[in-house]
């Protein structure tokens, strides 16, 4: 892949990400459609590749953030045992 391209692909992918994470959605789905068509343009075997294994992938999001809520759920719960015990609360 040339120079330019492969700046321009990680770039783009870099600043949606960034976009993404914080709440701009729109300007971060533009910027990573233009990451990949980039790369689609240079290499269509992996974006075939990728295509096919999507769903997976989206299995495994998924399990990964179910497994973060439940953490997240039980820190709180935790918390709020916590206050609800303390000789503090009023």
């Amino acid at each position: 892949m040339k120079d330019w391209k492969r700046a321009v692909m990680v770039g783009s992918l870099g600043a949606g990400a960034i976009l993404a994470l914080t709440g701009r959605r729109t300007a971060a789905a533009i910027l990573a459609g233009v990451g990949v068509a980039v790369l689609a343009s240079e290499h269509p075997e992996k974006v075939q590749q990728l295509w096919e294994r999507a769903p997976e992938y989206m299995e495994k999001g998924t399990q990964m953030v179910n497994l973060v809520a439940g953490f997240l759920e039980r820190i709180s719960e935790y918390q709020q045992r916590r206050i609800e015990s303390s000789p503090y609360v009023v």
